[in-house]
């Protein structure tokens, strides 16, 4: 029989490769999109997006996270919380069928009417698939779920730049996203041999309060909380697109979203390898306090040591990133893309620190901390809103910095984490990484270049001829390797653990 660790490496290898397959699929299918459509485009779906992932947090109302934080689910709570996905679901499609009007006239774009009825479709289709998620998720089954999201994302990405070739614009892009979906719901269904029920399996003469009520009125506490923390989650991480559409318009919209791709590419990368994991782990050690500080320590650890170079080195090479993947006229966006890196390189740290907290079942503490981060945040940019979009895209990257260490601070109160510790964990990779990127920016610049002919060329992203081109693929090429190497042997060299682990458990698969 497996054993704990051998469970969390393997979830934590299929995380991995899941998401890295899913983030080179959607690195090369990105560049296809970007060279193809337009900001404008980019805009247009950006603007919905906030709508989307509201109702979808709305329908499925917590249940996963709850779900997944049982100690041991039984069928009827599975059951209902199927069933109560379905409903909600299709109720909240009316509702935004209706109010799509008063989307278009928020933005000003009264084509939005039909785009937001289409893509507004997807949480419904997604609400046939969260038991099955949760589901396999508490069983471990982490290679199965991969695989259903490299599928999805391979054949939804084809699709998407099939139409976008040949001219349908926007459509494309919201087709990709109900495609995802569809494939991902339907594929679910295939690796879960999970299935509802219309009555319960013990007591098939049940009633309907004792099938579908009391196992919802079990999770509804807990559930309820995470339901509402994770909307404004989504709100915070999407109320540029909400600002700038409705005073930038949805060029800048595109722009703005475009990087935050890029950006979310990366911190996604990591946060969701760990998240598939992560929550199972650490509440199936509640009743052992110090194994489960020591596990999320390693957590902690293994998040910084991937994150920060990562991240880091994809903001040192924003400019060149995006200027040779698609296009000078997405140069603005590039602009945006490193500070955005740099509140990404934090975002798995924020989101392995809100699940420690979800795990110790305080699920209050989740959703009154993501409020606060909310209010916060809309305030701060409405008062930068005046200021331009960079200084709006800086004010939000301090401020979610910032608040990684009031995560922290919880954590410690809860599970003895405290603030010397965590920032022992942290700050020795944040320090490599940053050191290593800087380093290898002026190394590389003034080796390659010179710094009186190249880098004013590089910096003003006027790089239309093909002898600029041709120093902007040096400079990248130069500047990836050189920083993957030193940060290598910075790790090697101080002899982190966490290296040696990942190494030996690599080796170990081949």
């Amino acid at each position: 029989m497996e054993s704990l660790k051998e469970k969390t490496a393997k979830g934590l290898f299929w995380g991995g490769m899941n998401n890295g397959v899913q983030q080179l699929l959607g690195l090369v299918f990105g560049i296809m999109l970007g060279r193809l459509l337009d900001p404008s485009d980019y805009g247009m779906t950006a603007m919905l997006a906030v709508f989307s992932v509201i109702a979808n947090e709305l329908q499925s109302s917590g249940f996963k996270t709850g779900l997944i934080n049982l100690r041991e689910p039984r069928h009827e709570d599975y059951n209902a919380v199927f069933w109560f996905n379905i409903v909600a679901g299709a109720l909240l499609y009316v509702v935004l069928w209706l109010a799509a009007p008063l989307i278009a006239d928020y933005y000003h774009q009264p084509a939005l009417v039909a785009l937001s009825r289409y893509m507004f479709l997807g949480f419904v289709l997604s609400s046939f698939g969260i038991a099955q998620s949760a589901w396999l998720t508490k069983q471990m089954q982490i290679k199965q779920i991969a695989k259903c999201g490299m599928t999805a994302t391979l054949s939804s990405s084809l699709v998407s730049v099939t139409m976008a070739a040949l001219g349908f614009g926007y459509w494309a892009l919201a087709t990709q996203y109900l495609m995802y979906i569809a494939v991902n719901t339907g594929l679910m269904w295939h690796f879960s041999s999970w299935r509802p029920t219309l009555f319960s399996l013990h007591t098939p003469h049940s009633t309907l309060h004792e099938t579908f009520l009391l196992p919802l009125e079990r999770l509804f506490p807990f559930s309820f909380r995470i339901m509402l923390s994770a909307i404004f989650t989504q709100l915070n991480a999407n109320v540029m697109n909400l600002l700038l559409g409705r005073y930038y318009g949805r060029v800048s919209t595109g722009h703005y979203n475009q990087a935050y791709q890029w950006s979310t590419k990366g911190s996604s990368l990591v946060a969701n390898m760990l998240r598939q994991v992560d929550q199972t782990v650490l509440v199936g050690l509640t009743d052992e306090r110090a194994r489960q500080l020591a596990v999320l320590r390693k957590m902690v650890r293994f998040t910084a040591f991937i994150a920060f170079p990562l991240l880091f080195a994809l903001a040192m090479v924003s400019h060149e990133f995006i200027v040779l993947a698609i296009g000078q006229k997405w140069a603005f966006a590039a602009s945006l893309l490193p500070w955005l890196c740099v509140s990404g390189a934090f975002m798995p740290l924020s989101t392995l620190l809100t699940d420690a907290v979800i795990s110790r079942h305080r699920s209050d503490i989740f959703l009154w901390g993501t409020v606060a981060l909310g209010v916060l945040q809309i305030a701060l940019l409405l008062v930068l809103k005046s200021e331009g979009i960079l200084a709006m895209v800086m004010g939000y990257t301090a401020l979610n910095i910032v608040w990684v260490f009031v995560w922290q601070w919880f954590v410690g109160r809860l599970m003895g984490y405290g603030f010397g510790a965590f920032l022992k964990d942290v700050v020795p990779f944040a320090l490599a990484a940053a050191a290593v990127m800087v380093v290898t920016g002026y190394v590389v610049e003034f080796t390659v270049c010179g710094l009186s002919s190249c880098v004013p060329t590089v910096a003003s992203g006027m790089a239309e001829h093909t002898g600029d081109y041709l120093k902007l693929w040096v400079l990248f090429i130069s500047k990836v390797l050189m920083a993957a190497v030193m940060y290598y042997a910075v790790m090697r060299l101080a002899g982190v653990v966490i290296l040696k682990e990942i190494i030996g458990f690599v080796k170990g698969r081949l």
